[in-house]
């Protein structure tokens, strides 16, 4: 492997021969199938070559990669001429990703680049008193206009910028500004990060803990930020998004509860009956993640929504159950778990009542596959997946999910809520979305460069295939990330 400098990440996943197969497929296709196939064959042994010395280095104790957790540390820089009440940061982020039959078009494959940075400022002008700000630049290069995602771009932009006032123990803090919101496993309140401009909130934030800060709640009064990709990021008209939430790590042992109450209240949102009117839904629940005895753990997640959209009612829920077991004994310490997602979906039995599933504001990346093509709305999922750690910096994760709607006279939505796939008036003949099958790796070396690398594939079902849904695709991707600190 190159021999980087010593920097630090913050990271925020048939029986013929080699050679009979690769020369059967260069004499038969055209001059840019051909220079494409070589594309993908360089971009494999690229990864190849980054990730066997990995595979190499012997066993140690590890630390498994699910996401949205980091790995990988930031750097400290010292700079003796910088004021003490001053310091430094940022991060740069490299992925270059390759679909194929993008958007469900056969032959339509797709290979680009995303690219982001981030700078920040931290000033403490009094021990009680912190502000801080962070820009962002975020670019998809080699894909055209139109096909560049509203979280690929975004032009030179404020992402976080925040007041912050935090008592002698820092178990007492007050924000007003712009900032990040994450909460647990992420799946009801986070910011994204795997995408490329990740998500931040305008408002108000507070955290309020006790001695030790094992229990505590944390208060919002917020609006989502808008992404506008070419001038200034902004929020809607008002605080539109508010919440309240728990953590009890103390009770319990050996378990943290989250127990959180959110409400969204929009002024202006139109019925199904096409009546324009005022949305207050409230999403109430907990999370739960611990350990058993055995060498088990899991992850237990539950909510329901009620609400009026207008002169609809709102009626919907969601749960997410995951159990892993550990096998500390063996070479690797491979942990093999299971998971269930349910999110509903509208039967439309009610004319007046909405029960699709509000997936609020998440960070969905590898919830149903590393192809993040569907969101938690009117989705159920299965799945089984494996963790490895050859070594104390390299984790590898295998998994496969068979994924179906909850109900069959509902849409297929993808992560950004739209709709995939409208049902017919009818409902869909079939309620199987697809299966999915993904490998994934992420080495952490010197302590700070992160290397990220993974292939998917989606394969769909009879649903996707009746509605002209139906081409297989493949995404793959190689990443790095580069994250440091400048303090006195």
């Amino acid at each position: 492997m190159l021999n980087f400098p010593k920097f630090t990440i913050s990271t925020n996943d048939g029986s013929a021969s080699t050679e009979g197969a690769e020369s059967f497929i260069l004499q038969n296709v055209s001059i840019p199938a051909r220079l494409h196939y070589c594309k993908r064959l360089r971009i494999l042994a690229l990864l190849v070559v980054c990730t066997a010395p990995c595979l190499m280095s012997y066993a140690q104790t590890q630390v498994y990669a699910e996401y949205p957790q980091t790995r990988g540390k930031v750097e400290p820089w010292k700079q003796e001429d910088l004021p003490s009440w001053l310091s430094l940061d940022g991060q740069i982020r490299l992925r270059t990703e390759d679909f194929t039959s993008y958007d469900y078009s056969p032959g339509n494959d797709r290979i680009y680049e995303l690219t982001r940075v981030y700078g920040g400022i931290t000033v403490r002008p009094t021990s009680y008193f912190t502000g801080y700000m962070q820009f962002m630049d975020a670019h998809a290069l080699g894909l055209p206009v139109n096909s560049v995602g509203g979280n690929m771009r975004d032009t030179f932009d404020l992402r976080q910028g925040y007041l912050e006032y935090h008592n002698e123990n820092n178990n007492f803090l007050l924000y007003a500004g712009r900032k990040e919101l994450r909460f647990g496993n992420e799946r009801v309140v986070g910011i994204s990060d795997w995408t490329n401009v990740s998500r931040t909130f305008d408002g108000f934030f507070g955290h309020l803990g006790d001695s030790t800060d094992k229990n505590s709640v944390d208060v919002f009064s917020t609006s989502v930020v808008k992404i506008n990709p070419t001038s200034l990021d902004t929020h809607g008209a008002g605080l539109t998004f508010h919440g309240a939430y728990g953590t009890i790590g103390s009770w319990i042992p050996n378990t943290v509860l989250q127990p959180f109450v959110l409400v969204k209240a929009f002024p202006r949102v139109k019925s199904q009956q096409g009546i324009y009117g005022s949305e207050v839904e409230t999403t109430f629940g907990a999370e739960t993640e611990g350990r058993l005895p055995a060498g088990f753990d899991y992850d237990i997640l539950g909510d329901l929504q009620r609400g009026s959209y207008s002169n609809d009612s709102i009626h919907s829920g969601a749960g997410i159950a995951k159990v892993a077991y550990l096998f500390n004994f063996v070479p690797w310490k491979p942990r093999l778990g299971g998971q269930y997602d349910y999110a509903t979906g509208n039967s439309h039995q009610n004319p007046n009542r909405i029960s699709t599933y509000d997936q609020q504001y998440p960070s969905d990346h590898n919830a149903f596959g590393l192809v993040d093509l569907f969101g938690f709305q009117n989705i159920k999922e299965e799945r089984v997946n494996l963790d490895l750690g050859p070594t104390k910096n390299l984790t590898l994760l295998f998994q496969g999910e068979s994924l179906g709607v909850a109900s069959r006279f509902d849409s297929v939505y993808n992560s950004g809520s739209g709709a995939i796939v409208q049902a017919p008036a009818h409902g869909f003949g079939s309620n199987s979305i697809g299966d999915g099958f993904d490998a994934s790796a992420k080495y952490v070396f010197h302590d700070c460069w992160a290397v990220n690398a993974g292939v998917g594939h989606f394969f769909p079902g009879s649903l996707m295939s009746a509605n002209n849904h139906g081409t297989p695709l493949t995404y793959s991707f190689f990443g790095i990330t580069y994250g440091f600190k400048v303090s006195k």
